[in-house]
């Protein structure tokens, strides 16, 4: 008896055997149930390249643009319309306290400010109680001038051309003297005095009220 129970088992196991390696002939490799492999949401770089991770701007970055416009400062001078107020709108200078007097509304800070923030303190002071919805704009018609000291041949300000360069401001100033260190010109930002003097190329772009300083060489 029970050796019939074993042979039944064997008999069993082997019919067991014999199924799987049929339905596996059977399948084959064409056949067999592809497996989707795993995605992730990445992109994939071309090949020898390396993406660059996206980063949500911050809000500092986002107004970046904005705090690179141009800043006034003492000695400007702005053109001021108000449209439709004739007696409102001129020609103003930054004075040497850093505001614009202004008619009606009186004293405005200028100096250390954006022209578009500017332009935004007339519309907001006229705004109340003078005009109903003002339509202001303001635009520089003459840059403050920039200075360049050392070793040039006529040291000392110059008016401002709009976008020059150290190479442009030398030239106004009679070129180089023989003395002069071309390699290691000096310059501080009017927008940045607390920076200090920085090493600069010739290239370099020079900004109204900006400080050049061309030093000697000692070989």
């Amino acid at each position: 008896m029970m050796q019939g129970k074993k042979a039944m088992k064997v008999f069993l196991f082997l019919c067991c055997v014999m199924l799987a390696s049929a339905s596996a002939a059977w399948a084959g490799p064409d056949r067999l149930p592809s497996v989707p492999a795993y995605q992730n949401n990445r992109a994939e770089a071309p090949a020898g390249q390396q993406l660059t991770p996206q980063v949500p701007l911050s809000p500092e970055a986002m107004t970046s643009s904005a705090s690179q416009e141009y800043v006034l400062g003492v000695g400007d001078r702005i053109k001021l319309t108000v449209y439709g107020e004739g007696d409102l709108s001129g020609d103003y200078d930054v004075g040497s306290t850093g505001i614009i007097a202004l008619p009606l509304i009186g004293d405005i800070q200028a100096a250390g400010h954006p022209i578009r923030a500017f332009e935004n303190a007339v519309r907001g002071r006229l705004a109340q109680g003078y005009l109903r919805d003002p339509r202001v704009s303001a635009q520089v018609i003459n840059y403050r001038p920039f200075f360049i000291l050392g070793e040039v041949a006529k040291p000392g300000s110059y008016p401002y051309v709009n976008g020059m360069s150290i190479l442009n401001a030398v030239a106004l100033a009679g070129g180089y003297s023989y003395r002069a260190d071309k390699s290691d010109v000096k310059l501080t930002r009017a927008n940045d005095p607390a920076r200090g003097e920085i090493s600069v190329p010739e290239t370099a772009v020079v900004m109204p009220g900006d400080i050049i300083r061309v030093p000697e060489r000692f070989f």
